[in-house]
């Protein structure tokens, strides 16, 4: 059940509530809802619910009607984000675990983890523990295999993940892995189910060969009675008379989980399928749908795997399908991030050398505006954003030191580039150290309860005027009223309290700002994107680097731009943006903003820069992330 406490409820009040509801033999959950407090209460006996709504303090009871309570949506409204190490499921960011089936020699699991981690996955799986059909098959190196995966993680800096299979392997659970697997036949073994609950570490829980939801969700429901809320589900496939397929992989469980549960959800193509070339095809079909995260099987060797080789990717088959979930995750307001351990390890080296907590960041207007989403989207919680009123007191800020790290747009895929942030580029001293892309989606926000035809005056920043021209031209009385940010406006009408008022902005804003979405996604061409990079004073330390950007001017003398270009087409590298911009104080000259993807900073790009020098006026690097 569900205990909505009274506003002014007595700290005393509450104290009893919880006293008797204990006392009832209940779990309870302390939460809150819309600025409410609330007390989630799940007992093995019989409460009368009308005895509980007469408590002094109770304002009303809702009952769960679900067998699972614990799990339920109703019970915790809010996604819940299972950490390991640094590394979050669920939110905005994909989270990749990748590694073979079965660790089988020392040489074997490091090889993979280093490949798999370059490409971007940030857990390593591997089973030392095997159960297997055949008693005859390869049953895994038990805690030789242990201690293999607590070596990966020590070289790597990748969490991992094992399955147990007996809680007698407790212990030696505790001992070495970060996350706990649950196998499809295990689902139901409910003593082992306990036996994590009471262990405490993360768990993935994948679904059983034949089960339903709610059976899966039941399990579940088993590991958090025993006081463990960091539980992962993993759909893995389910058996039906498809031949052509290992199993059935059921991505329809995807939107029924987000629906029923609070808990994130990771996808296994690899055991789903049992065929290597469906793998991809079907992982990327996951994120589409709304996973939280992907395990793949990934060998150096597959052909001479001793478990499940045919399912596996060679890593150069899971770099390219991290290269298309990189495209695909901003679709979905999500974000695959390459350096996700190396930045939150450097951060944390940051925050503990700098002895301030967290590091500042500085972003564009308010709270809620996309600035402060692609900032939350690209760090995480592991640093302390700070709204500026203008790109140049951003740059400002991060010269100054009153702010580690800036983020700022650069280019939206509709109204081209913010040419404000190259010149501040060019202007100040400070390095490109990482980038994000953002879908904008607009909405139009207003009053609760007011209607579209209340409205008469649209609040925005000019560039979201642009970006909904079309929606706006179906409403030619409307006023728009420019303003600096799209948080900023939602702000405005938030104070005004009325109904005429409208703003042009983010869920996330209208959300914080307690607004409501009166039309969503009013934007005219759904394709529209933003790429912001994070600036700083100081590079971050280094790790696996992508892309490059630099600035160079050249000669005005005919085929300068050419020899200069030439340069990169002899080495092969790919540009992924070439803009000019008139420099300031000189007609009709121009410097050249050039992307590429290399590791500009490298020390084999060496050569190539001092050619690169040799054909131009002006260099300058901007960073390498």
């Amino acid at each position: 059940m569900i205990l909505v406490l009274e506003k002014d409820i007595t700290r005393e009040q509450k104290a009893y509530i919880r006293s008797v509801l204990f006392e009832a033999g209940c779990i309870v959950r302390e939460m809150s809802q819309e600025g409410q407090s609330v007390i989630g209460a799940v007992g093995k006996g019989n409460m009368d619910i009308e005895e509980i709504n007469a408590l002094a303090g109770v304002e009303k009871v809702v009952p769960i009607s679900t067998s699972f309570k614990l799990v339920s949506r109703s019970m915790h409204p809010e996604d819940t984000h299972v950490q390991v190490g640094d590394v979050t499921v669920g939110g905005e960011r994909i989270t990749v675990i990748a590694g073979p089936c079965a660790v089988e020699s020392r040489e074997q699991a490091l090889s993979i983890a280093r490949e798999v981690r370059t490409y971007g996955a940030v857990l390593f799986r591997g089973g030392a523990f095997k159960p297997r059909s055949s008693p005859y098959s390869f049953q895994g190196l038990e805690e030789e295999g242990l201690k293999i995966l607590a070596e990966v993680r020590e070289e790597t800096g990748m969490g991992v993940v094992t399955e147990i299979t007996s809680p007698a392997h407790a212990d030696m659970m505790m001992k070495y892995v970060d996350v706990v697997q649950i196998g499809a036949r295990n689902m139901q073994n409910f003593e082992l189910l306990k036996c994590v609950g009471r262990m405490g570490k993360p768990v993935v829980l994948k679904r059983g060969l034949s089960s339903t939801i709610e059976e899966w969700l039941m399990s579940a429901e088993y590991i958090l009675s025993e006081g463990n809320d960091n539980v992962i589900l993993c759909e893995r496939g389910i058996r039906t008379f498809e031949p052509y397929t290992r199993n059935t992989l059921d991505l329809s469980a995807i939107p029924v989980l987000k629906n029923l549960t609070h808990l994130p959800v990771v996808i296994d193509p690899s055991h789903a399928t049992g065929i290597r070339e469906k793998v991809s095809p079907m992982a990327r079909a996951a994120i589409a749908a709304g996973a939280d995260a992907l395990m793949i099987e990934v060998h150096n060797d597959p052909d001479n795997a001793l478990s499940d080789g045919p399912q596996s990717l060679y890593p150069k088959q899971f770099g390219q399908l991290m290269r298309d979930i990189y495209v695909i995750a901003p679709v979905v307001d999500r974000q695959l991030d390459y350096s996700y351990l190396d930045k939150a390890r450097a951060v944390n080296h940051i925050n503990t050398v700098n002895g301030k907590g967290k590091e500042k960041t500085a972003f564009l207007g308010d709270f809620g505006t996309f600035s402060h989403i692609a900032c939350s989207r690209y760090f995480g919680s592991k640093i302390s954003a700070v709204p500026k009123p203008s790109f140049r007191s951003i740059f400002e800020a991060v010269k100054t030191g009153d702010a580690y790290f800036g983020i700022v747009p650069l280019e939206n895929s509709l109204n081209g580039s913010i040419h404000e942030n190259y010149d501040l580029l060019l202007e100040y001293d400070l390095k490109i150290v990482g980038e994000v892309t953002l879908r904008i989606k607009h909405n139009l926000i207003g009053q609760p309860g007011a209607k579209i035809e209340d409205i008469q005056r649209i609040k925005a920043p000019p560039p979201a005027f642009d970006q909904c021209r079309q929606f706006l031209q179906g409403h030619e009385s409307w006023e728009l009223v420019p303003v600096n940010a799209t948080a900023a406006a939602i702000k405005m009408i938030n104070e005004d309290s009325a109904a005429a008022e409208a703003a042009i902005g983010s869920k996330e804003a209208a959300e914080l700002y307690k607004m409501e979405v009166i039309e969503e996604g009013i934007e005219t061409d759904p394709r529209n994107y933003t790429r912001f990079v994070v600036i700083s004073a100081n590079p971050i330390k280094r790790g696996n680097r992508k892309k490059s950007s630099l600035i160079f001017s050249t000669g005005n003398q005919p085929g300068a731009l050419f020899e200069a270009l030439k340069i990169f087409a002899d080495n092969t590298i790919n540009l992924v943006k070439l803009e000019s911009r008139p420099i300031h104080g000189k007609p009709w000259e121009y410097m050249f903003y050039v992307d590429l993807e290399a590791d500009a900073e490298a020390e084999s790009f060496q050569p190539i820069l001092s050619a690169l020098k040799e054909k131009t006026d002006y260099l300058k690097l901007l960073g390498s992330y």
